[in-house]
C-alpha cells in the first residue's frame, strides 16, 4: 500500500498545465491620432446608458428592445446553456457516487455442479460506490473543466456585446427617424409655401401680369417640394419598420413635433488609450476567453500522451439471504483502479494535437483583429466627431448666406431687377442647405451613439445590459422634448 501511495504522489508531480496566458502584444497604435490634445470628459466605461442617452423616449424604447428582443433573448439562452454546460464538466471533478441494492436467483442444472443434483441459490448485494472516477494526474479534467468555464465566460461578454450593438442601433435608428422628422416638417411647410405661390402665380398669368414660363417655373419648384415629401414619407415608414423590428413589437411613434436640435446633448466621453479597449470592449473579452478555452484544450490533447487512471470502488454488505445482510459478516467491499494508454492509434493522438495548436493559433489570430477593429472603431468614431463638428458649424453658416440669398433673389424679382429663374434657383439652394444641416447634425449625433459603443460604453454595468424585466407598452405618444 505504501509503494502504491508514493506512486500515486509522483504521477500527481507530473500534472500538466497550460501555457501562462499572456495578451497578444497590443497591435495597434499606443495613442488615438484623433484623440484631442486635452482629452477631458467622462470615461465610456464610467457611464451606463441610462445617464448617456438622455431622451425619455430614446431610453424607453432601449428597455423595450432589451426585453423583447431576440437577438439578446438568444444571447441570454446561450448564456444559460454554457452554464449548464459548465456545471455538468465541472461535476466530473468529482467521482459520482451512487447507491444499489443487488438481488440474484440463479439455478444451476445438475450436471453442471459438483453434487450432481440441481441447485437453486440467491445473492444479496447492498452498498454505494462509484465507477470510472478518472484520477487527474495530468490536469486532463482540470483543462475540460476549465475550458467549459472559459466558453460560458466567452459566452457572456457576447451577450453584453449584444445588448451593446443593440442599444446602438436603437440610438441610431431614433436619431434617423428624428432626422426624418425634422425634414418632412420643412418639406411640408415648403410644399405649403409654394403650393401658395403657385396660387398667386397662376392669378398673375390670368391676368397677364406674369408669362407662362414664370408660372411653369414655380410649378417646378412646388413639384420637387412635394417628391421630396413623398421620399421623406417612405421613409420614415421604412425607419419605424427598422426600430419595431429592433424593439420586438408594434410601435406607435407619431411624427415628433420638436426642434431636433433641441435633443438633450449626449455627454462628452473620454477616449482614454488604446490599451484600455481590452479591459471595456466586451467582444474583446469575449476572443480573450475564447483564447484561454483553446489553450486549455491544447492540454487536455496533449494528456491524451499519458496513462489515464479511473477508479471503481465499492462498500457495503453481501449475503446468500435477505435477513443475512445486515450481520457483522457479510461486509464486502470491492477495489478497482484501471490504467489505460493507447499503444498504437495511427496518429489520432497527434493529429488531435495539432488540431488543438491550430484552433488555438485561430483564437490568437481572432484575438488580435477583434483588437484591431475595435481600434478602428474608436478612431472612426473619434474622427468623425471632430470633422463633423466642424461641418455642422460650415453647413449653418451656409445656411444663413442660402437664406439672405433667397431674400435678396426675392426682392430683386419684385422690383424687376431680376428674373424668376434667380429666386428659383436660390429657393431650392435654401431647401437642400436647410436638409443638409439636419442631416450633418443627425450624423454628428451618431457619431457620439459611436464612440460610446466603440469604447465599450457602460460595460461594466452587466445587469443594465442584460435582458430587462420591462412591460413591453407602446413608446409615449407625446414625444416632444
Amino acid at each position: 500500500m505504501t509503494s502504491v501511495t508514493l506512486l500515486l504522489a509522483l504521477l500527481a508531480g507530473c500534472t500538466l498545465s497550460a501555457p501562462a496566458h499572456q495578451s497578444s502584444a497590443l497591435p495597434v497604435a499606443e495613442v488615438y491620432t484623433e484623440a484631442p490634445a486635452h482629452d477631458a470628459g467622462i470615461p465610456a466605461t464610467q457611464i451606463s446608458w441610462q445617464t448617456y442617452f438622455t431622451d425619455p423616449a430614446l431610453r424607453h424604447l432601449i428597455e423595450l428592445a432589451l426585453a423583447n428582443n431576440r437577438d439578446v433573448r438568444i444571447a441570454l439562452l446561450r448564456v444559460q446553456e454554457m452554464r449548464a454546460a459548465y456545471g455538468i464538466q465541472r461535476a466530473d471533478r468529482l467521482p459520482t457516487i451512487a447507491g444499489s441494492l443487488d438481488a440474484t436467483r440463479t439455478a444451476v442444472p445438475g450436471d453442471l455442479n459438483v453434487s450432481g443434483r440441481p441447485v437453486v441459490g440467491n445473492q444479496f448485494q447492498l452498498g454505494v460506490g462509484f465507477s470510472s472516477w478518472e484520477i487527474d494526474f495530468w490536469g486532463r479534467v482540470s483543462s475540460l473543466n476549465a475550458a467549459a468555464l472559459e466558453t460560458y465566460l466567452a459566452s457572456d461578454a457576447t451577450r453584453r456585446a449584444t445588448a451593446l450593438s443593440l442599444i446602438t442601433q436603437v440610438a441610431n435608428n431614433y436619431l434617423a427617424l428624428r432626422e426624418t422628422d425634422e425634414r418632412l416638417i420643412m418639406a411640408q411647410r415648403t410644399v405649403a409655401s409654394r403650393a401658395e405661390s403657385l396660387r398667386i402665380f397662376r392669378r398673375r398669368v390670368d391676368l397677364g401680369a406674369t408669362s407662362r414660363l414664370e408660372l411653369t417655373q414655380v410649378e417646378l419648384l412646388s413639384q420637387q417640394a412635394m417628391a421630396l415629401q413623398a421620399q421623406l414619407e417612405h421613409t420614415r415608414a421604412t425607419q419605424i419598420n427598422a426600430l419595431t423590428l429592433l424593439v420586438g413589437g408594434p410601435l406607435q411613434l407619431p411624427p415628433a413635433s420638436g426642434q431636433f436640435n433641441a435633443l438633450p446633448p449626449l455627454p462628452e466621453l473620454k477616449a482614454g488609450l488604446p490599451s484600455d479597449l481590452l479591459l471595456q470592449r466586451p467582444d474583446i473579452l469575449a476572443t480573450e476567453h475564447a483564447l484561454r478555452s483553446a489553450q486549455a484544450n491544447m492540454v487536455v490533447a496533449r494528456a491524451a500522451f499519458f496513462p489515464r487512471i479511473a477508479l471503481t470502488a465499492f462498500a457495503g454488505t453481501a449475503s446468500a439471504e435477505l435477513n443475512g445482510l445486515f450481520s457483522s459478516s457479510s461486509q464486502a467491499w470491492t477495489f478497482s483502479p484501471g490504467i489505460t494508454l493507447p499503444i498504437f492509434d495511427s496518429g489520432r493522438r497527434e493529429a488531435v494535437t495539432e488540431v488543438a495548436r491550430l484552433r488555438r493559433e485561430q483564437a490568437v489570430a481572432h484575438y488580435e483583429q477583434t483588437v484591431q477593429a475595435a481600434f478602428r472603431d474608436v478612431a472612426d468614431a473619434l474622427a468623425a466627431r471632430h470633422w463633423l463638428a466642424a461641418q455642422e458649424g460650415i453647413a449653418r453658416e451656409t445656411l444663413k448666406v442660402q437664406a439672405e440669398r433667397a431674400r435678396l433673389a426675392k426682392l430683386r424679382y419684385d422690383h424687376g431687377s431680376a428674373r424668376y429663374l434667380e429666386v428659383l434657383d436660390a429657393e431650392r439652394d435654401l431647401l437642400s442647405s436647410e436638409q443638409q444641416l439636419v442631416q450633418i447634425h443627425r450624423a454628428s449625433l451618431s457619431a457620439q451613439v459611436a464612440l460610446f459603443a466603440a469604447l465599450g460604453g457602460g460595460s461594466q454595468f452587466a445587469d443594465e445590459l442584460s435582458v430587462s424585466t420591462v412591460d413591453p407598452v407602446s413608446v409615449p405618444k407625446n414625444n416632444k422634448e
